[in-house]
């Protein structure tokens, strides 16, 4: 039976400054945050992905680094995820084909919140990968054959001069989505406030800057996850019927 691990990606009021929005229906848009490193290949801007999102002015022209990378993005290609950071490159490469690795964000909510939204703000999932193939490491990565780098040949930590990753994960096309409406991780009183799919689900406890954390799912948590997800059941994420 497939595992999980949730993990934090996308904007946040630190870069680029502010939150991709969430609305009452559960519509959001994904933001990702600024591309940092020298590129070897051309990346998108935020002025080319055409977002809704209230951008300050001054980071229109700034390239974005597109992680995770969703084919129904714009500019995206595959399924693809790399991080050079070990606390959350760590529990993705214990992960196997078949696992999932899921993807969460800090959103903000617009306008008045629906019963099911914190106010302000909340973390909610907004897509996920089922593996296609056993992650890879970094230091593995330059020994992949030709066909299998493939894979990861739009991955922005590829397109860096220099690459940096220390797992990159290949997402099945028929298992995976940058989803239509987010899921809430948050509770409903406030964004810091963590809900039962981090408190019941996953290993986290909720407490401190749990929205910050990757989030371990075993088995049996990982199916709850996927039929809360496959149904939009938004109340099963704060209890049970």
């Amino acid at each position: 039976m497939s595992r999980a691990v949730a993990i934090n990606v996308g904007a946040n009021t630190n870069t680029p400054g502010v939150r991709g929005p969430v609305w009452a229906d559960g519509r959001f848009e994904y933001v990702p945050i600024p591309e940092t490193e020298p590129v070897a290949e051309p990346v998108p801007t935020y002025a080319d992905l055409d977002l809704a999102t209230d951008l300050p002015a001054d980071v229109l022209d700034t390239p974005v680094h597109l992680d995770p990378e969703f084919p129904e993005y714009p500019y995206g290609e595959r399924y693809s995820y790399g991080d050079p950071h070990g606390v959350k490159a760590r529990p993705l490469a214990d992960l196997a084909t078949g696992d999932y690795a899921f993807f969460y964000a800090t959103l903000a909510t617009v306008d008045e919140p629906a019963s099911w939204q914190a106010p302000e703000w909340g973390a909610y999932l907004i897509g996920g990968f089922e593996l296609a193939r056993d992650p890879v490491t970094g230091a593995a990565y330059s020994d992949l054959p030709p066909a299998d780098r493939e894979l990861f040949a739009s991955n922005a930590h590829v397109k860096r001069e220099t690459f940096d990753a220390e797992v990159l994960l290949a997402g099945d096309p028929d298992g995976s989505a940058l989803y239509e409406t987010a899921l809430p991780l948050s509770g409903r009183a406030a964004g810091t406030d963590a809900n039962r799919i981090v408190t019941e689900l996953s290993s986290d406890s909720g407490k401190g800057p749990w929205w910050r954390r990757p989030l371990r799912f075993d088995a049996e948590a990982t199916a709850e996850l996927l039929a809360i997800r496959r149904n939009d059941r938004f109340t099963d994420c704060f209890y049970r019927d």
